[in-house]
């Protein structure tokens, strides 16, 4: 999937100029199909990649011939049996049977995720890593598109990135919200420099560091709200962090945790204990979107932090009836299931098929 908008550009020197994309149809013998998605963000983001779901979901489909496919929590359980770990590998599978389940109840999944709260759910705009001038350019441009939240890509090279946050800072507007995600592209000792660096603005610090522990030592050291991402990779590690007080917000990445199914419970976690949450995937195309601008608009509004349904603009279309932004923001649908309808010529014939 071509970006359209060039390169997108990380921490560590991580640049994309496509998103590899995997599909998944899942056909039942009373005559439904439900259709899933998983677009790791590369293979050096996440221990996930395109390659990797491919080959874990061909492990996988032998196992689940002849499941209910409307059973999800059974369904999930064959699948963790059948294959330890590798969470991001059955997020399109549960996706598509997400989208079984609704069509067999005739409800979107926004209304089996917990009902449709009124009202458009507000989207941010990432904001590919480049100079100070650069970044700011990006930020005019998506806010006249709309848009009101804001997310720069730092991380790994101190003194621009503190450059980038301030100049960003300048650029927004009351009523915005400006995030500075490292990605973990911080040593502590350099996102120690950041956050002192940046006191007075009104910014928002997303997982300077790697790992957990050295979060928690920034956290303790900042008095700016505070996002955990990669180290809050299951409900154990969630758990954790609320008792130590370790963030305002998570981000849920659907293909973190295994797909809709599992980002339900974490959702709710959050929810009981007043934890704030940006609501994505990685990356995806049409058919992942639907799936997540479903779960956010069956999120309370005052616990949606932010959330994306296109962190980056792709080249073209998989599918019709896919929740578009506008104004900077979007809706789930009302149809059944996800609501979508893949676009076939684009997708080809499959690359696999198990029966």
């Amino acid at each position: 999937m071509p970006i359209k908008e060039g390169t997108y550009t990380m921490s560590f020197g991580r640049a994309l100029d496509e998103f590899d994309t995997t599909i998944v149809r899942v056909d039942t013998k009373d005559g439904l199909t439900g259709w899933g998605e998983v677009t790791p963000l590369g293979a050096t983001y996440l221990p996930s990649y395109a390659e990797g779901a491919r080959t874990g979901i061909k492990e996988l489909a032998p196992h689940l011939i002849g499941a209910d496919a409307t059973g999800l929590e059974n369904l999930n359980r064959r699948m963790d049996t059948a294959l330890k770990g590798h969470p991001y590998v059955k997020s399109a599978i549960d996706i598509a049977c997400w989208d079984i389940l609704g069509k067999k109840a005739g409800l979107p999944i926004v209304q089996l995720l917990g009902g449709r709260y009124d009202g458009d759910v507000k989207l941010y705009r990432s904001i590919t890593k480049e100079s100070p001038r650069g970044m700011v350019k990006r930020i005019k441009g998506f806010r006249a598109q709309g848009y009101r939240t804001f997310q720069l890509k730092v991380g790994g090279e101190v003194d621009i990135d503190i450059e980038r946050i301030r100049a960003t800072a300048k650029a927004v507007k009351p009523g915005d919200r400006l995030v500075a995600d490292a990605n973990g592209g911080w040593l502590p000792h350099e996102a120690a420099r950041v956050v002192r660096a940046v006191k007075d603005l009104d910014v928002v610090i997303e997982q300077p560091c790697a790992r957990y522990e050295e979060n928690l030592t920034i956290r303790r050291r900042t008095t700016h709200p505070f996002v955990l991402d990669e180290s809050i990779d299951s409900l154990g590690a969630l758990m954790r962090a609320i008792e130590d007080g370790a963030m305002d917000a998570i981000n849920i990445k659907l293909s973190k945790y295994g797909g809709l199914t599992r980002s339900r419970v974490i959702r709710d976690v959050c929810a009981a204990n007043g934890i704030a949450m940006t609501i994505e995937d990685t990356a995806c195309t049409d058919i992942t979107a639907s799936a997540v601008i479903s779960l956010a608009q069956a999120t309370p509004p005052e616990l949606r932090f932010a959330c994306t349904i296109a962190n980056v603009k792709i080249a073209f279309r998989t599918a019709n009836g896919a929740p578009q932004a506008k104004d900077g923001k979007a809706q789930a649908s009302t149809k059944p299931g996800l609501g979508v309808e893949p676009i076939m010529k684009v997708l080809g014939k499959p690359l696999y098929e198990v029966k």
